[in-house]
């Protein structure tokens, strides 16, 4: 088929109230690589805790609380913000309502009773708000939440477009034995799926599919600045490393004029 002709990757097919379910939630935490990483874990948490100032911290889309509970161990207050039921119901077999409370609601609207210092967004989160509209509601309500001089923080890829060969929707993200993810892009509306294709010796093969809206920093900034926000740091990983042309990933803080 000429790729013209190819049909667009279908955004409305998936759902994150169904990629989130029962399943998927059981087995988010069973990993311990990349994200999982305790030294990554620990990280994460040693900057988001610095960020916060002493103050309470607010995670957007805190999932079964990868961040938070470990965070929240260290003495910062801590609240979420969650669409999936089954995700929450994770993070309630470690800590109960009283600490960490969560509202089941979209992120990009949702209120969490109180005033916060520092808000936070990790792993790409944002990326699965499929609008511009919808990303951009999401600084502004993270700057509802937000003291004078409070931060929000991003985490999120870079995208690879440089890696799509000309006339091609789909490029091979990685690949090992027994696992394959393949990214479908559709360029004109920002878009992309990333599919995760695990196997073993036979025919069958299962697939996770997560679709996202892919953002440029340059147009993460402007989103801030629409908030009120302004760009503190912007760094590679949460160790610190410089931001370049190569960086995969970034760890943007913005803050509230104080």
């Amino acid at each position: 088929m000429d790729p013209e002709q190819a049909p667009r990757p279908g955004w409305g097919i998936v759902r994150q109230e169904d990629i989130w379910d029962d399943v998927a939630a059981q087995r988010y935490d069973t990993s311990d690589t990349g994200m999982f990483d305790p030294e990554i874990l620990g990280l994460t948490v040693d900057r988001l805790a610095a960020l916060s100032g002493g103050g309470r911290a607010l995670e957007f889309a805190i999932g079964t609380g990868r961040v938070a509970v470990p965070l929240a161990a260290r003495g910062v207050p801590v609240a979420g913000i969650e669409l999936s039921r089954p995700m929450v119901a994770q993070l309630r077999r470690k800590v109960g309502e009283d600490a960490v409370p969560v509202v089941v609601a979209d992120m990009a609207t949702a209120r969490v009773p109180g005033e916060f210092s520092l808000v936070y967004l990790v792993y790409n989160t944002i990326s699965n708000l499929l609008t511009q509209d919808e990303q951009v509601a999401c600084f502004r309500n993270a700057a509802r939440h937000l003291s004078k001089g409070g931060r929000f923080v991003v985490e999120l890829f870079v995208p690879e477009l440089r890696t799509l060969p000309p006339g091609q929707i789909a490029t091979v993200f990685h690949a090992e034995p027994g696992y394959l993810g393949v990214d479908t892009y559709d360029v004109v509306a920002q878009h992309l799926v990333s599919h995760h294709v695990r196997f073993g010796d036979g025919r069958q093969a299962e697939i996770f599919r997560s679709p996202h809206r892919y953002v440029w920093p340059a147009e993460l900034d402007l989103m801030g600045r629409l908030a009120g926000f302004e760009l503190e740091s912007r760094h590679a990983d949460w160790a610190g490393a410089p931001f370049t042309a190569e960086s995969r990933s970034h760890v943007s803080v913005y803050r509230l004029p104080t």
